[in-house]
């Protein structure tokens, strides 16, 4: 018995095609142009699923804008440069990025935005929120839209939400992981019949010794090559900021929230949040095998504080009532914290740039400006 539209149609791909390989499955949940997660609602804030770090503070935003001005600067201050953020969310962080940007007259001059956005719902609010904006802004569907020339690139809490492939590793070799209808009659996960050719040879090295029954997870989509190959091409910078981990290794790592928990991820397929944990050693490494410099990465607590986000948030707090000095310290704890339901540790930042830029702000010790 299907739980949403959407299980219903992955149902009926299953009788009439066979088990479902999880990236496929991810990407359905996602991206269904119909019944998708993200193209039938807006999924932020407290009366959403998830909060992400520009809702928690404006700060995020501001220094994210400040690090986009250092970049252009480092980049030889194009006099038009593409500034483009995937996966925009509401526009907050934008919007924050922009407005401490003013503070560099001639980057704000030299900006036109592009916004890359699959979302309807989403497209809305920010075209709402850039309405009063004196920089102009175009829409994209895909990254590979945005007009040549120099790009800065910011992408937030995107890469989770690409779809990936798993495979489980047998006595005999590595076989994909699927979706299935079980005895039960329920959605479960099973192994494909076949093993993967040459997989061994494919997989990290540190994942050839790991036990039977490992999962080991990569990403299916290509925009980190798309990405790499523009910055090489056209030149420019960019800024992911996500959580994973920091090197390759083993593990299943497919979740999913509603309402701000985690629930199970076969359940309710279209109505609740897919993620995966990005692993940012394979992010690199294909940066890196496109010729781009990559810068980091490290955990998001020591990015922040490179930036100068306690310098900012004691600004901000001298110019606050009690209240709010107490909602900034609140804010910055959980951005910088390395708690179970903070951000510092588990997040982490990456730089990817044209050789010719040289090094990165943020990602060592007072190298913002």
């Amino acid at each position: 018995m299907a739980t949403t539209p959407l299980e219903a149609e992955i149902r009926r791909r299953i009788q009439m095609a066979g088990p479902m390989p999880v990236r496929q499955y991810m990407e359905l949940c996602l991206s269904h142009p119909v019944h998708g997660y993200y193209t039938t609602r807006d999924p932020l804030g407290r009366g959403g699923d998830f909060i992400t770090a520009p809702e928690i503070s404006q700060v995020f935003g501001e220094l994210l804008g400040l690090w986009a001005a250092s970049a252009w600067h480092r980049m030889g201050q194009p006099e038009n440069v593409r500034l483009v953020e995937i996966g925009p969310g509401r526009g907050t962080m934008m919007l924050d990025a922009l407005r401490a940007a003013q503070v560099v007259p001639a980057f704000r001059a030299a900006v036109v935005l592009h916004l890359v956005e699959i979302s309807p719902a989403l497209q809305q609010r920010q075209q709402q929120a850039m309405a009063t904006l004196d920089v102009p802004a175009m829409w994209h569907q895909t990254f590979d839209e945005v007009p040549d020339g120099p790009v800065i690139v910011l992408a937030n809490e995107l890469f989770d939400a690409l779809p990936v492939n798993q495979a489980i590793k047998q006595f005999n070799g590595w076989y994909e992981r699927v979706v299935e209808i079980g005895h039960d009659g329920n959605l479960a996960f099973g192994m494909a019949d076949e093993v993967i050719p040459l997989f061994e040879q494919l997989v990290p090295p540190s994942m050839r010794d790991v036990s039977i029954g490992a999962v080991y997870e990569w990403r299916a989509d290509n925009l980190p090559l798309s990405l790499s190959r523009r910055l090489m091409h056209q030149g420019g910078a960019a800024l992911v900021l996500d959580y994973g981990h920091l090197q390759s290794a083993a593990g299943d790592t497919l979740q999913a929230v509603g309402g701000h928990a985690f629930v199970d991820p076969l359940q309710s397929p279209g109505e609740v949040d897919l993620t995966a944990h990005v692993d940012f050693q394979a992010l690199a490494l294909t940066a890196e095998s496109m010729g781009a410099r990559v810068s980091g990465p490290i955990e998001q607590g020591n990015f922040l504080r490179n930036l100068g986000i306690e310098k900012r948030a004691a600004t901000l707090k001298s110019l606050a009532s009690p209240e709010k000095r107490a909602e900034i310290d609140s804010a910055v704890k959980r951005l910088l914290g390395e708690g179970r339901t903070e951000m510092g540790k588990l997040f982490k930042a990456l730089g990817i740039a044209h050789p010719s830029i040289g090094k990165l702000p943020g990602f060592e010790p007072e190298t913002f400006f």
